[in-house]
């Protein structure tokens, strides 16, 4: 099968043919149809000091993905010869503590895939089949490939209620700009992104937003100022991983303000801890996707509004057939789109 593979350590892939993959008992074998590009794969490509320390090649990468069941093995329930599915890329033990009380996405073993075992960059990918989404027959394979990131968003969205709250989202990527939609769409009042990017603040206009802010012109600030809200942003939403964003956020919080982060800094930073203290601001890290809420709550979000899957489909803006896998990541890495995916049937 071709399969797009890190064999050394070091910058680059290679599209390579490799055997398909075993199937084991409690597994399934899927027929990759969508894969999703991800920062962790430029990283992976790359080559940076965290994936030096984490990937040992030969490795497929890739871990967004969408396709069709060809094997269950003979202990799978719930999932069958033929079914359409998306991939929950963080493969857990079972064993830990959070595992046994149910909170899966807090298991202390997690694997990743794609990172940790081989991915769904390639003809074919075997996960365990707890970790196979069955989706509706009919939905479009490109949504169905960026379920991962937009778990990831819906994760990060709905940790606190939305509900008439003035919401603003730092970070404009794919998982911003889906976080916009589904604030959006839970009952934000008013919902504000911020980017250094126009290209992609235009896309957080078109899935919802009701103003944006280019960071290299302007502040949060301005944007209350502008909205009217005197007292603040009442949740956050942190997906940049950059300091000036989550500094400009703890500054235009109001008191008692919610603060979720999903971006992860390339280094440490300081944060002004009297302001949080103080102000009593309440700050929680996310990862990943709850295992599986997250999942319920997006596939039921898509399947009955319109809007929302129009305005997370929007944010796919470039798709490539496999073989041009490079031209994939030279225009991810790029900045100038929103989400990249690869054909691969």
């Amino acid at each position: 099968m071709r399969a797009l593979t890190k064999l050394t350590a070091g910058p680059g892939l290679e599209l390579v043919d490799r055997p398909e993959p075993q199937c084991g008992p409690r597994d399934v074998k899927v027929r990759v149809l969508r894969a999703g590009l991800c920062g962790t794969d430029l990283h992976l490509a790359g080559w940076d000091d965290w994936a030096a320390a984490t990937v040992v090649p030969p490795l497929v990468i890739g871990h967004e993905f969408y396709g069709e069941v060809v094997e269950a093995g003979p202990a799978v329930v719930g999932v069958k010869v033929g079914d359409r599915v998306s991939g929950e890329g963080h493969v857990v033990c079972g064993r830990c503590r959070n595992c046994r009380a149910g909170r899966r996405h807090l298991c202390i073993r997690t694997k990743g895939v794609g990172v940790n075992r081989d991915g769904a960059f390639a003809d074919y990918v075997v996960v365990p089949a707890t970790n196979a989404w069955v989706q509706p027959a009919d939905l479009d394979p490109d949504l169905g490939a960026v379920f991962d990131p937009l778990g990831n968003a819906t994760h990060t969205a709905l940790q606190w209620p939305l509900i008439g709250e003035d919401v603003v989202i730092t970070g404009a990527g794919p998982i911003g700009v889906m976080a916009a939609a589904i604030a959006r769409h839970a009952g934000a009042r008013y919902v504000v992104v911020s980017d250094a990017s126009d290209y992609r603040l235009a896309l957080a206009e078109k899935a919802g937003a009701d103003l944006t802010v280019n960071v290299t012109r302007e502040t949060l600030g301005d944007a209350q100022r502008h909205l009217g809200l005197k007292e603040g942003f009442d949740i956050g939403l942190e997906m940049s991983g950059a300091a000036p964003a989550v500094t400009d956020m703890i500054e235009n919080m109001n008191h008692g303000g919610r603060i979720a982060l999903l971006g992860l800094p390339h280094a440490s930073y300081e944060l002004d801890w009297g302001k949080v203290i103080t102000h009593m601001i309440t700050l929680k890290g996310i990862y990943g996707r709850e295992m599986y809420d997250t999942w319920y709550a997006m596939s039921q979000m898509v399947a009955t509004s319109e809007r929302l899957r129009s305005a997370v489909t929007q944010v796919i803006t470039h798709r490539f057939p496999a073989e041009q896998w490079a031209d994939a990541f030279e225009t991810a890495r790029s900045g100038q789109c929103g989400k990249v995916v690869m054909d691969w049937s």
